[in-house]
């Protein structure tokens, strides 16, 4: 590979089960941080991949995510997948204030409501599953539907829309180059949706998380937000549902079926199952290559290298994660590991909200099917099991077990 200031091509597109991109491994090992240029936008950015390099990066001010807002900048899909008011575009004062409307959804007692939700769906689903085996495919039955039904649940969505809703964020995904129309399409489509729902809920509020962050408390000489704010903010958390916890979903139970070792010391002890869970959230490579970037606003320096002022920043938290610097032989999966903070679920100011229900849902998800299917089994062969290769994620696109 050539040095470290020379840029390097990225297509980010290895797909291969849940093998780490050789592409990444090898800037890891060149440096911790890197020039490359993504398949999308007009420039190329650099790449911070070492855990010290990520934790400055997202927690520096100085590395503007919302001064990326009207550019064509560096990405993996046709279409930017985020709307220019996200949450994830924004900048403090402004992000805090979202991210405190959305804290109001996320109370421990919300939290809580939400692993019961998680409970009974998971068990509604594993229930039809075991009605229509003694064979299915765990991916129809219990990956692609469990997080879209939950967070449709929490958002009180109506069940008449919700397979409209999910095909939608499907069409965001997409990397093809022909897909920016369609996605384009399908993310005004989501945020009209969500804008339609938003005053009926301000006027009568229920016990949903729309409901919840419209009624959050507004801090003294601030304004409440506004509808198109809380538009834009169910449209991220319903994209967060469908696209990382479906494809974790379905991760965790190749992971399970294809390490039989793994799943018996669960089965015989589900004591350990938390542990085990962030083990394999850290282990997992969940997505393709970045998401979105930073602005540096003035010369910084990172890991040895100094970024110029304007320079497009990536960080990998997939990098990150396996930073041999914080996880000993980080390339190996021990349920065993002794616990450290890892990074699948962002760092700093852009840390998921969305993260207690998307654990909740996991953890419900592996506990019903290690309870209700101890002997679950894949019924063809690991090798054949064909992957994703059309959107940003990774996750095993059919999963036909028996038991």
């Amino acid at each position: 590979m050539p040095a470290p200031d020379q840029t390097v091509s990225c297509p980010f597109d290895f797909s291969q089960a849940l093998h780490f991109d050789p592409v990444l491994a090898a800037l890891m090992v060149r440096g911790p941080v890197n020039r490359i240029r993504l398949p999308y936008g007009d420039a190329g950015a650099w790449l911070v991949t070492s855990f010290a390099g990520v934790r400055q990066v997202t927690c520096d001010p100085r590395f503007s995510r919302a001064a990326i807002v009207g550019r064509d900048y560096p990405r993996m899909t046709p279409e930017p997948i985020v709307s220019p008011e996200s949450v994830n575009v924004t900048d403090p004062p402004r992000s805090i204030r979202l991210r405190r409307a959305v804290g109001q959804a996320f109370t421990r007692e919300r939290v809580e409501d939400m692993r019961l939700v998680a409970g009974r769906v998971v068990a509604g689903l594993l229930g039809a599953m075991a009605q229509a085996g003694p064979s299915a495919d765990l991916v129809t039955h219990l990956s692609v539907p469990l997080p879209h039904l939950t967070i449709c649940e929490l958002l009180a969505v109506p069940e008449a829309d919700r397979e409209e809703l999910r095909a939608c964020t499907m069409r965001l995904l997409d990397t093809a180059p022909g897909a920016r129309q369609d996605a384009a399409g399908a993310k005004a489509r989501l945020r009209a949706y969500f804008a339609d729902l938003v005053p009926p809920r301000r006027r009568s509020p229920g016990e949903d998380l729309l409901s919840a962050m419209a009624a959050a408390p507004v801090p003294q000489g601030e304004q409440p937000l506004s509808d198109d704010d809380l538009a834009v903010l169910a449209v991220t958390l319903i994209l967060s549902g469908n696209d990382t916890t479906t494809c974790q979903i379905s991760n965790l139970a190749y992971l399970l079926l294809t390490r039989p070792e793994l799943r018996v010391a669960l089965v015989r002890d589900p004591s350990r199952l938390p542990g085990a869970l962030e083990e394999l959230l850290r282990f997992i490579p969940f997505r393709k290559g970045v998401g979105i970037p930073r602005i540096a606003m003035e010369d910084v320096e990172v890991e040895g290298t100094v970024i110029r002022a304007g320079d497009y920043v990536h960080v990998s938290y997939l990098a990150a994660n396996r930073d041999p610097a914080v996880f000993p032989t980080p390339h190996d999966l021990d349920i065993d590991r002794p616990a450290r903070p890892h990074m699948t679920f962002a760092w700093g100011g852009h840390y998921c909200s969305a993260a207690p229900m998307a654990r909740a849902q996991m953890e419900s998800a592996v506990t019903g099917l290690l309870s209700r299917f101890p002997a679950l089994r894949l019924v063809i062969d690991a090798e054949k099991v064909g992957w994703d290769t059309d959107t940003i994620r990774r996750f095993p696109l059919r999963l036909p077990v028996a038991w």
